[in-house]
């Protein structure tokens, strides 16, 4: 079993690409075959999404064992003539035409979705956006009317409206903090709530109560903002994952209407 960071270097020379024989070390042999780095490389890009799930330390041993079992598994079925069956040919074939349309998609679609391509699709998108307004706001939730309009004039007196909230709302979640709810935006609250604490301006609060189906809210905004807009780094990803669906559906489309195709009904 490798240690934690022997593992690590091991998977970091493995998996690196290799640019000659003496950058692709030999990893294991299998009745005198050989399994190389560019061998682990290879099956490291296809499972990665399964690999996610192993530790990193625990990849190395995780990667060599599977394709050690497989050279194994694969001597045995060419001993039983099993490339010989038809089936055998058949998964070849199927198999033959993904690689090669992942290929393409990686080496032709994949080279049209530049880093400079994704940022102009980044402006143009965030160009589009028009910021909405958000409050960070605090409130005091009580079941009494009379209760609400008491506090309200404490607070025309002067009082703290986060001592007032601690002491007074039955709000569990929020009281601790002084009654804070954090920034909210359009929809996020119910209807009542948000229409009172939109039209409110910062350091104000409501002069009248407000009736939810909670109960009865005094609310006060401490601050009102538009709505942070995504960063580039935050989003990238996403806008190159849409770009290469795209590309990918264009670039097909194209490629079949070149193409002559017939579909006949299985008899």
């Amino acid at each position: 079993m490798f240690k934690p960071l022997a593992g690590a270097l091991l998977f970091a020379a493995l998996t690196a690409v290799p640019v000659g024989a003496q950058d692709n070390p030999v990893a294991a042999t299998v009745n005198g075959d050989e399994i190389t780095a560019a061998d682990v490389a290879v099956a490291v890009s296809t499972l990665a999404p399964a690999l996610e799930q192993v530790p990193a330390a625990n990849r190395p041993q995780v990667v060599l064992d599977l394709l050690i079992d497989m050279a194994v598994l694969s001597k045995a079925a060419e001993a039983a003539d099993l490339d010989e069956d038809p089936l055998y040919q058949q998964r070849l074939d199927f198999y033959r035409g993904q690689i090669l349309r992942d290929l393409y998609m990686e080496k032709v679609v994949g080279e049209k979705v530049t880093d400079e391509a994704v940022r102009a699709r980044f402006d143009e998108e965030i160009g589009k956006v028009t910021p909405t307004k958000e409050v960070s706001a605090r409130h005091i939730l009580v079941e009494d009317e009379d209760k609400a309009k008491a506090l309200i004039e404490q607070l025309k007196g002067g009082a703290d409206f986060a001592e007032l909230a601690k002491e007074n709302s039955i709000d569990p979640g929020s009281a601790p903090r002084g009654g804070s709810l954090g920034f909210f935006g359009p929809g996020q609250m119910v209807p009542e709530f948000e229409q009172a604490a939109m039209a409110l301006e910062p350091g104000s609060f409501t002069e009248e109560p407000v009736k939810s189906q909670f109960g009865y809210h005094v609310i006060k905004v401490d601050e009102v903002r538009d709505t942070p807009l995504p960063t580039f780094e935050e989003v990238a990803d996403r806008i190159r994952q849409l770009m290469m669906r795209e590309a990918f559906v264009e670039e097909l489309a194209s490629l079949k209407e070149n193409a002559q195709i017939e579909k006949l009904t299985p008899q």
